[in-house]
């Protein structure tokens, strides 16, 4: 655990047919740590190394916490017992399901639903471990600022180290990088809609979180999954 050059807090979706599709899809898994062969079901004609060069590194997952260096005089072991104890703290959270959706250019599945309370859960996480963050480097700060910026977002990589969390915050799983053209993008959804929509869960339950590690290549992977087990307040 503590060879490893980042850590995030990732939502990985449970052992079964959505996490096999997912991680043959983007061709990497991060729970067995090893590329994976393309899924069925797709249709072939479609470049799926191209298309998922850019998340396939990070798996198939919705991020909670954004990948960050550990700050000094920290120590992996220290931040899995605060994210243990973050986790005993949280309740689990009951949502409608999860959709397939364009999001800025690229595809991804959002849940579906009142997500303020999946929102709220994010901003706890990003809030409670922040002792554990190294500060962004310039050159973070730069490649990030490069797309633009609102005044929130810029707040927010000043104070928490990425644009989007807090008010900015939306929960997706990404299936692909950028794709800039319209009908391209129509297309591939076309084609991974039949393939998703029998594996989508409805309702859909948030009930662990996980702790990821990237390795010397950026490649991330599953270091734990724990339970949210925290209660309702009486």
């Amino acid at each position: 655990m503590s060879d490893f050059l980042r850590y995030a807090v990732y939502y990985l979706p449970p052992e079964g047919a959505l996490a096999e599709f997912g991680a043959a899809w983007l061709g990497w898994d991060p729970v067995r740590g090893c590329s994976t062969e393309p899924p069925a079901g797709v249709d072939p004609g479609i470049d799926r190394a191209a298309l998922t060069a850019t998340p396939r590194k990070y798996g198939f997952h919705a991020t909670i916490k954004p990948p960050f260096r550990l700050a000094e005089g920290r120590s992996a072991a220290e931040l899995s017992i605060a994210f243990r104890d973050f986790c005993a703290r949280q309740q689990p959270l009951d949502l409608s399901g999860l959709s397939l959706a364009s999001l800025g250019g690229f595809l991804a599945l959002v849940p579906d639903g009142d997500i303020r309370a999946l929102s709220t859960l994010a901003g706890a996480a990003v809030r409670d471990l922040d002792s554990f963050r190294a500060p962004a480097s310039e050159a973070e700060q730069a490649r990030r600022r490069s797309g633009g910026l609102s005044p929130a977002q810029e707040g927010n990589l000043a104070r928490w180290g990425y644009p989007y969390v807090m008010d900015e915050f939306r929960f997706h799983m990404t299936l692909t990088g950028r794709i800039r053209d319209a009908a391209r993008q129509a297309e591939i959804r076309a084609a991974l809609e039949p393939a998703l929509e029998p594996l989508l869960p409805s309702p859909f339950r948030l009930d662990t979180l996980c702790l990821a590690g990237a390795d010397e290549e950026d490649r991330f992977h599953l270091i734990e999954r724990i339970r949210l087990s925290g209660r309702p307040e009486s």
